[in-house]
């Protein structure tokens, strides 16, 4: 008896272990390279986009979702996309001027259809409304997605480098 209640226990198990997950097929070739494409594009919106409008510009840029969540320097910063697109007019208030570059090749790893892991080293520069300059460079990791027809981050972690 005790065998057949463990064999019982071990199948619900096993059974409730494949219930939440999501499966698909594997990338092929041309699928995976038009994924690193089309994030490495993204990328670049990005970037062009932060620089020309500021801060303001992550909105359209972050999952406005439970999912959604941004850490920095080991601190999570925002828990979902509600909490992120709240905060961008108080952070864009404190912001007269802002530029995003990407240094060095964006990383990309196609992890299925509209699914992707990205990473890049970063230079930002910022001058608040008094005309004070700060400047810092690090690494951005994060998970995007397409959602609505366009690559979102669904997850980001910023690190900035240690001043030598």
């Amino acid at each position: 008896m005790r065998i057949q209640v463990i064999e019982c226990v071990v199948l619900l198990g096993v059974a409730a272990a494949g219930c939440g997950t999501r499966q698909t097929a594997p990338l092929t070739a041309p699928e995976a390279e038009a994924v690193v494409r089309s994030v490495r594009a993204f990328a670049e919106d990005v970037a062009r986009d932060v620089t020309q409008q500021g801060p303001a510009a992550w909105a359209r840029y972050f999952e406005e979702t439970p999912s959604f969540f941004m850490a920095s320097e080991g601190k999570l910063e925002f828990a979902n996309g509600m909490a992120a697109n709240a905060a961008l007019p108080a952070i864009s208030s404190g912001i007269k001027q802002m530029e995003l570059r990407w240094e060095g090749p964006v990383r990309v790893d196609p992890l299925g259809p509209g699914l992707a892991g990205m990473g890049t080293a970063f230079h930002e520069i910022r001058v608040d409304p008094a005309g004070k300059r700060v400047e810092a460079s690090g690494y951005l990791s994060g998970l995007v997605e397409i959602r609505d027809g366009r690559w979102q981050f669904r997850h980001a972690h910023w690190s900035v480098a240690a001043r030598k």
